[in-house]
């Protein structure tokens, strides 16, 4: 996997999104290979789960042989299920969201953070202050620091690293309590499908696939580690479980 740290964004990002991939080395397991794969490579291919699949025991069936964390591979999973029901024709994975999970926040566990049964995020995952050094471009405080806790400038926030600006106009509710929190596990996630799959793409074809990862970071070298995980996500994992009787 592409070291990368919350001390170096990656230049050139798109005005609606910051992400930053967090940990480095050995916080995130074996190194994956950098994939000679382009925009004309096929997505990596994920057998779609099956319309009322039992989430939790699919991802307490899978998260071992995925090397995931069992809670963050749920809202990976709702994510698919509730993006498919919202654009059926963009035909997202979990998997994809897992590569990109893998490299914003290796799951939502960067630097000791973990998961709890609600989903939320604890410690919060906050990136580094975007104030034009370090290969960053400034970006002004956008929301007081209700996020991110920074009055002057933004911050990326949570598992899937959105800007608060972004959040404002991206945040989804992916548990359903009535509050669109960045740093809660599948919110977070639901609202990452939702950008992935915007302006009318199918991420099972290959130009549209490229077109949303290089959207959520304009980096070819992100977008191909991106593909390199969700492909070992994809082909190391099994059958989705059954849905609940």
């Amino acid at each position: 996997m592409r070291t990368q740290s919350l001390l170096a964004a990656i230049g050139g990002i798109l005005a609606l999104i910051v992400v930053v991939s967090l940990a480095t080395g050995p916080d995130f397991g074996p190194s994956l290979p950098r994939t000679p794969v382009d925009r004309r490579s096929a997505p990596p291919a994920s057998a779609p789960l099956s319309a009322g699949t039992d989430v939790v025991a699919w991802a307490r069936a899978t998260a071992a042989e995925a090397d995931i964390p069992e809670r963050t591979l749920q809202a990976y999973a709702n994510a698919e299920l509730r993006q498919r029901e919202r654009t059926p024709d963009c035909r997202l994975s979990w998997a994809t969201l897992a590569g990109v999970g893998r490299i914003e926040s290796r799951h939502a566990t960067f630097r000791g953070a973990e998961p709890g049964p609600d989903g939320r995020v604890d410690p919060p995952i906050i990136g580094i202050p975007l104030d034009g050094t370090g290969g960053t471009r400034r970006v002004a405080d956008t929301d007081g620091g209700r996020l991110d806790g920074d009055p002057v400038l933004d911050r990326a926030v949570g598992p899937m690293q959105f800007l608060p600006g972004t959040w404002a106009r991206h945040g989804a509710d992916g548990d359903g309590d009535g509050v669109a929190d960045p740093q809660q596990v599948d919110d977070a996630a639901l609202a990452a499908a939702g950008y992935l799959c915007a302006n009318g793409r199918d991420v099972a074809d290959a130009d549209d696939w490229w077109r949303g990862v290089l959207a959520y970071n304009a980096s070819r070298d992100y977008a191909r580690d991106v593909w390199a995980a969700a492909a070992d996500y994809a082909q190391r994992t099994t059958v989705p479980a059954p849905p609940a009787p």
